[in-house]
């Protein structure tokens, strides 16, 4: 679908809204591939990088000659971005070198006897299911896996298993065996003007397999078990290559060339197959079920507050009727009065906007294709530059708050909005590093990237928050639509299920009800190594939580009113807030169910970074819920004439 999109540009502008349509909906097959294409002649040298090793046991990243693999003469490091760093990415030239369309038998690239360390190692990452990332002209390397239930559909795992463990017929000690041949496949499509070729696709099988030659060894030796002379072919692992101390291992690869169909422009289509759509539009309905119901109840609301007091016919009604009515017209002096710790409350609301924006603009621009994963590191660095400059609204929404409570310290504020968040992230961040760096891999942050993010965050963000906050209290304060009185009124004994701990609880069943399915697809992603592309769907998901954390907030507000209760300023924000704690909750889930995580280091990375997350969505939600509410009391407070 996303290669026809481009042909004819002026039919209408009627075509062009009706192919956006198409494309919000679908954007998991469009996306700008980030570089232009490269064309290759033939015989053209084709250069494979090597990226890290990953494993979903451990999650621990390991840079590819951590291992002792075949060197090139000197290992050369690719420039990474900052989102690059942050994953861990590692990407280094590696001594596989193919000749475009110039397919290759049995090439040795190099021979090795094992030492114990060597030995030791890879075993070690054998046993943990490490894979090997390879990329060749900006394309991963996958590995086609036929499913067994369905004959037509091909599965691709992203990279190849270091080895796989085994045990020879009949004995049952466990063996480790190397993949030391690689079966290359690269896919080209022709242009058949210039002859010259796009790459659209690069896979591999890889085998374990003991190479054999006669004689001694020398640069011209040929394998027995491997020889294109005598049309010996690798076709399974039949005699496996074990890893022990001095045993000799070979390292070998084919290449094979195939012409493909499909164009450079959807190369990363295969990648991005999202089997199950089925799910997401089913979770977007459930989602939309729960939206219909709160638009229900808060439209109630609105009519019998807004409505009634228009029309004054509160004459006809029964003194009862009239009492249970105007529970909320009783508070009228309390409820603009100030809340306890009001700062406090003015720095996270400042941080959520701050949140709202960074997300609100990241998926604008990932629903627009700006993000697509051919872009490595785009996404993590868009979100870290994104957060930095709305710094400025963090700092203007929380003096504007800070000055309608009558604050007067505007600068204190402004720090503690500066800081607050950001330190607590950092200090995680910092501890969850520490023990990265323990373990030796390369998904720990060097230094110099640590440094270009404090720098960020006290270069960038903490003046533009000073800037925000300076105009935010220049302006007039809000004005309050009814006056405070001067002595807090009494509340009186609520009902059970009014205990703000209860309500608070209950609030956060909703929103997160409405992201769950979505939220089961992004863990997936992050933590199974499988890309992640429905931003469209993400996008409809993030509007339907905006609308559910305000609707539930404003429904629960006004109950909370209406039995004369007026301390609604925080338990706004909580309402929605608590459906971070069912988030984490899920998380938790989510590891004992889904992962097969056992290290001490890979379970603390885990809750910690869900820890983060919780805490994120937490000020996002607390936001929405509170400025919901916020707009909903000044509005029906308005409308009341006070006698």
């Amino acid at each position: 679908m996303a290669n026809h999109h481009h042909h004819n540009h002026s039919r209408s502008i009627h075509l062009w809204i009706s192919t956006f349509l198409l494309l919000f909906i679908h954007s998991n097959c469009f996306y700008l591939p980030g570089v232009a294409p490269e064309d290759f002649a033939t015989g053209d040298l084709l250069k494979v990088k090597v990226n890290k090793l990953t494993s979903t046991k451990t999650q621990l990243p390991y840079s590819f000659y951590s291992l002792p693999y075949c060197r090139p003469k000197s290992i050369v490091d690719s420039a990474e971005n900052l989102g690059e760093v942050l994953r861990g990415d590692r990407i280094e030239n590696s001594p596989y070198v193919f000749k475009m369309r110039v397919p290759q038998m049995c090439n040795i690239v190099c021979r090795m006897t094992l030492d114990a360390k060597s030995a030791k190692d890879f075993k070690e990452k054998i046993e943990d299911e490490y894979r090997v990332s390879m990329i060749l002209d900006n394309l991963p390397l996958v590995v086609p896996i036929k499913r067994s239930d369905q004959e037509s559909t091909t599965m691709y795992q992203h990279g190849f298993h270091v080895g796989l463990k085994g045990q020879y017929a009949g004995t049952s000690e466990q063996k480790h065996f190397i993949h030391n041949h690689l079966q290359f496949t690269v896919k080209y499509h022709k242009d058949l003007q210039t002859e010259t070729a796009r790459i659209v696709g690069f896979e591999v099988k890889p085998f374990s397999i003991k190479h054999e030659y006669d004689g001694d060894w020398n640069e011209n030796t040929r394998l027995k078990t491997c020889d294109p002379h005598a049309k010996v072919m690798v076709t399974g692992s039949d005699s496996p290559q074990e890893v022990e101390e001095k045993k000799e291992v070979i390292f070998t690869y084919d290449v094979e060339f195939l012409e493909s169909d499909v164009k450079w422009a959807s190369r990363w289509d295969t990648y991005l197959l999202m089997s199950d759509d089925q799910i997401h539009w089913f979770s977007i309905v459930n989602s939309l079920m729960i939206v219909l119901f709160l638009s229900g109840m808060v439209a109630m609301i609105m009519l019998r507050t807004l409505y009634r007091d228009i029309s004054k016919y509160n004459q006809l009604e029964t003194q009862e009727e009239a009492q249970e009515e105007t529970g909320w017209k009783l508070v009228h002096g309390d409820v603009f009065r100030p809340p306890t710790q009001s700062d406090l409350l003015c720095v996270y609301v400042g941080t959520g906007v701050q949140f709202f924006g960074m997300i609100l603009v990241t998926m604008i621009f990932a629903v627009l294709g700006f993000l697509s994963p051919s872009n490595r590191g785009g996404l993590m660095t868009a979100m870290l530059l994104l957060w930095v400059f709305m710094g400025l609204f963090a700092g203007y929404s929380s003096a504007r708050l800070y000055k309608m409570f009558k604050g007067a310290e505007w600068k204190k504020l402004t720090l503690r909005t500066a800081f607050m968040f950001p330190a607590i992230c950092f200090a995680i961040f910092f501890v969850l590093n520490a023990l990265i760096w323990g373990e030796k891999s390369s998904g720990a942050v060097p230094f110099g990237t640590m440094f270009a993010l404090v720098f960020l965050w006290f270069g960038i963000s903490v003046p533009l928050v000073f800037v925000g906050s300076y105009i935010g209290f220049k302006k007039p304060a809000i004005e309050d639509p009814v006056k405070t009185n001067k002595i807090p009124r009494q509340i009186p004994e609520q009902a059970w299920y009014m205990n703000p701990i209860f309500s608070i609880l209950i609030g956060g069943i909703l929103p997160f009800g409405a992201v769950f399915i979505e939220l089961f697809f992004i863990l997936t992603s992050i933590w199974l190594q499988q890309f992640y592309y429905i931003f469209g769907f993400l996008f409809i998901v993030f509007l339907i939580l905006i609308v559910t954390c305000a609707e539930i907030t404003i429904v629960l507000c006004y109950f909370q009113l209406c039995s004369e209760d007026y301390l609604w300023w925080w338990r706004s924000y909580l309402t929605s807030g608590s459906s971070a704690l069912y988030l984490f909750l899920y998380a938790t889930f989510y590891f004992f169910t889904k992962l097969e995580i056992t290290k001490f280091v890979s379970g603390a990375l885990y809750f910690g970074y869900m820890l983060l997350v919780s805490y994120a969505f937490f000020v996002l939600t607390g936001t929405i819920g509170f400025y919901a509410c916020f707009w909903f009391t000044r509005l029906i407070y308005s409308s009341v004439k006070i006698d």
